[in-house]
């Protein structure tokens, strides 16, 4: 039990200590190794993405409600859409923070594989760990791009929903509400095509696990 809980805190620590080569040698400890770590952050890394897709979809939900807005409590709406921006703002960070484990974890997995390349005595199995290294590389550099999209697609759509909530706070009426249904197209179809890119990349995620090399 004490041995679960130490592994626990070492992964929750992450790679924020600075002390990389302290921190794998305790993973190792557990017969944990950098693959393994890797397909940890990965699916760390995916879940938090589902988990922002399920919260920019609400938040979509809630826009078309803001937008069809005929009457009702607009202070009880405005408290939603506020609440809807800080909470995506937060998964936001989430996601970039996982985003970056992921980086580095397998930076440092490709390093030591190409290191370890040296070690072999045998020409042949070099050759086929070689070629296992940039079939997994390959794969990562695709998983990696479909991250980072995500990623990057969070940002503007971030930015409109602030812009919008900034200016709810300080004109809550029905003719402000009004004003915001010329930009309800362009916004909707930001965060669809937000939720498509992260959907993508949770497939992507999916694949590359199932994909890594096993012990």
């Amino acid at each position: 039990m004490k041995s679960l809980q130490f592994a626990a805190l070492i992964l929750g620590l992450g790679l924020v200590t600075g002390c990389q080569t302290a921190y794998y040698s305790a993973w190792e400890t557990f017969g944990v190794h950098k693959r393994d770590l890797l397909k940890k952050f990965v699916t760390a890394a995916r879940d938090e993405q589902k988990e922002a897709s399920r919260e920019f979809h609400d938040a979509l939900d809630r826009l078309r409600k803001l937008y069809a807005f005929d009457g009702g409590n607009l202070d009880r709406m405005y408290s939603r859409v506020k609440a809807d921006y800080d909470g995506l703002t937060e998964r936001s960070d989430s996601v970039k923070k996982r985003v970056r484990e992921v980086h580095e974890v397998a930076g440092d997995l490709f390093k030591e594989w190409e290191r370890e390349l040296k070690e072999y005595t045998s020409e042949e199995l070099r050759a086929r760990s070689r070629r296992r290294m940039s079939e997994t590389r390959a794969r990562f550099e695709d998983l990696s791009a479909s991250l980072k999209r995500a990623e990057v697609s969070m940002n503007p759509v971030l930015s409109r929903l602030k812009d919008q909530t900034l200016f709810l706070k300080h004109n809550l009426n029905a003719q402000a509400i009004a004003s915001l249904k010329g930009e309800s197209a362009s916004i909707q179809a930001e965060i669809l095509k937000l939720i498509s890119e992260m959907n993508a990349s949770v497939k992507k995620a999916d694949s590359f696990i199932d994909d890594l090399p096993a012990n």
